[in-house]
């Protein structure tokens, strides 16, 4: 199971216009480093932009090849549907851009019930979720996030869900799908075409997807999520009526006031005064970008551990490099090791298959 760093840095302010929003944060989503903040730790609903999780749970839980057959359960979804029949079998995979897409609370019952093998089941899952990657001030009761006849709902923070947009962008499915501005899927019975409520796509040039959200009581709610020029960057609004300028603004003045750094190049990374692994290769596997105003360019320090095995296998883990910001731990790379003899023995193969040639000749 994969472990997770809890980071809190300071945040340099940046002369934002007046935002809208009751709570708003932008997220480096590569260091979990807060950019810009409001009372990110209020406890909210947080109406639609539940169904991250509920994609994210689906997607590393299930088979999304899988046929998924339509039950009575989707007739407990009301408000935004993507309006599946009873008996209806449809792709798990097409379900989750009905999902995503047009914010289907009938595709998320189906979802639940298909993946947890019971609605109930698949909360606990999200719930799990939540926990791993550090939400703690989260509570899902359902795959919807509508609330019920007591106007009860699933709660969370700006902190929390900048948490989880981050996390599922590592996934390269979730990526795909959230990026999609227009999807066509067949079931059994019919066919389906949709356009993606998120209108960031089309107003803001650099988004990369989100999600959309919207009860009554919750108000508006949004998660979106960009990348320029190496930075990669998640913002979440709670209750914000000017939502789409207020994610733009956020953006652009973001892009403008940061550059993403190379901090550590793969081709020309090395140890000093390492002697342990003196006769083989350490290395990392991609080039280091961290997002930095200008004055914090040389306020960046690095710690190397690295693990004194008596024994290792080519292209083990040996070590980290701990990439800190005035002290404050923005990122953790692996350290890897290429033993000297894997490298001479592909040299040697190379060098006959060389050979071979020139002897046909």
């Amino acid at each position: 199971m994969k472990k997770f760093i809890l980071l809190v840095l300071v945040v340099i302010p940046l002369n934002v216009s007046a935002i809208s929003a009751r709570n708003i944060i932008a997220m480096d989503m590569d260091t979990n480093r807060i950019l810009y903040e409001k009372d990110i730790n209020d406890e909210h609903l947080i109406a639609s932009i539940t169904k991250i999780m509920t994609a994210i749970v689906a997607i590393e839980q299930a088979d999304l090849n899988s046929d998924v057959t339509i039950t009575s359960t989707v007739l407990k979804s009301f408000g935004s549907g993507i309006y599946v029949e009873i008996g209806e079998t449809l792709k798990l995979k097409d379900l989750l851009y009905g999902l995503m897409l047009r914010s289907g609370n009938d595709a998320a019952l189906a979802i639940a019930e298909f993946v947890g093998k019971d609605v109930d089941n698949f909360v606990s899952l999200m719930n799990n979720k939540a926990h791993e990657i550090g939400m703690k001030n989260t509570v899902f009761i359902n795959p919807h996030g509508l609330e019920n006849n007591d106007k009860v709902g699933n709660t969370s923070t700006a902190y929390d869900m900048a948490l989880l947009s981050s996390y599922a962008m590592q996934n390269d499915t979730y990526k795909e799908i959230v990026k999609t501005k227009n999807y066509v899927c067949k079931s059994d019975k019919k066919t389906y075409s949709w356009t993606n409520k998120n209108k960031m796509l089309n107003l803001y040039e650099y988004t990369t997807g989100g999600k959309t959200g919207f009860t009554e009581k919750a108000r508006r709610t949004l998660v979106t999520t960009a990348t320029k020029d190496n930075m990669n960057v998640t913002i979440v609004t709670l209750n914000d009526p000017d939502d789409w300028a207020d994610h733009k603004s956020l953006y652009e003045k973001i892009f403008k006031n940061y550059e993403a750094v190379k901090v550590i190049d793969k081709n020309n990374f090395k140890v000093d005064n390492d002697n342990y692994y003196k006769n083989d290769i350490l290395y990392i596997k991609d080039d280091v970008y961290i997002m930095l105003k200008d004055q914090e360019k040389d306020s960046i320090s690095f710690d190397i551990n690295l693990n004194k095995l008596p024994k290792y296998e080519n292209d083990e883990n040996v070590g980290t490099i701990k990439i800190k910001l005035n002290d404050k731990l923005l990122k953790e790379v692996n350290i890897y090791v290429k033993k000297q003899e894997e490298i001479k023995a592909k040299k040697s193969l190379w060098q006959k298959i060389i050979g071979w040639f020139k002897h046909d000749k």
